[in-house]
């Protein structure tokens, strides 16, 4: 079992009780707490319905552009958003499924995991976080994410 220790979640809460949340220092606890190289992070943007990138680690610069705007449906994190649920991948790598876009797999990354921030059934963003390899999230860092996203999508309504 592969239950996240308290003492990694610690940073992450604690940046998410501060007055003025710095996004990127979050998204970098959150790959350290889960062990992972990579990550990143995006807020819904209610007016376009489009993802739309605030953080990301370990990203190759060329890649960016591609996932600065996300739509809703397309990739990894726009999955995640459509069916208000996490995504996973073992390993992106050999992915087949069609939900790993092209791009993704420049990453180099393989196990792999996008989590939708809802609160009260509301979707607010996406967040994603990878390994360097093959992995499966356990169904206790799936629940850890969740909560994790909740409380970023309780921390935007807190902040507009």
């Amino acid at each position: 079992m592969n239950k996240v220790p308290t003492l990694l979640l610690e940073p992450v809460y604690s940046l998410l009780k501060q007055q003025e949340l710095n996004w990127q220092s979050l998204l970098e606890e959150i790959i350290t707490a889960f062990n992972c190289s990579t990550g990143t992070l995006h807020f819904l943007n209610k007016e376009t319905n489009l993802l739309q990138v605030q953080a990301h680690k370990g990203i190759p610069d060329f890649l960016i552009p591609k996932l600065s705007t996300i739509p809703i449906g397309k990739g990894m994190a726009g999955i995640a958003a459509e069916r208000r649920e996490p995504v996973e991948m073992c390993n992106l790598q050999t992915d087949d499924s069609g939900v790993a876009r092209p791009a993704a797999k420049e990453t180099k990354v393989e196990g792999s995991i996008a989590v939708p921030m809802m609160l009260e059934g509301k979707l607010y963003g996406v967040f994603g976080i990878a390994k360097p390899v093959p992995y499966d999230f356990t169904e206790e860092e799936i629940t850890e994410l969740n909560k994790i996203g909740q409380a970023m999508s309780s921390k935007l309504i807190q902040s507009s």
